[in-house]
């Protein structure tokens, strides 16, 4: 699977409540560890263990909306959900922990 970008506040709520866990990287285009962590998700989303896990990115700075809902202080944050619900979070480019 691919990593696709949410474009609005609308789908990311879909996304989060569809029933499957998702992971969402929130990045900015100007971030340089979201520009080094970013090949780690992309390569996770294609791993076979992975395959029922969603993957998704936001532009922070293209969607200032679900950025304020969510919280984002810091880039990259990576969030997974499932059901709607925030599960765990991981804020920074840390490849091992990512996994």
């Amino acid at each position: 699977m691919t990593v696709t970008a949410i474009t609005s506040l609308n789908e990311f709520n879909d996304k989060i409540k569809s029933g499957k866990p998702v992971i969402i990287d929130f990045w900015a285009t100007w971030c340089g560890p979201c520009r080094v962590i970013s090949p780690v998700l992309d390569q996770l989303s294609d791993k076979s263990e992975y395959t029922g896990i969603e993957f998704y990115k936001v532009d922070v700075d293209d969607q200032e909306q679900i950025s304020q809902e969510v919280g984002i202080k810091a880039m990259p944050t990576f969030i997974l959900y499932q059901n709607g619900d925030k599960v765990t979070e991981l804020v920074g480019a840390h490849p091992g922990k990512l996994q």
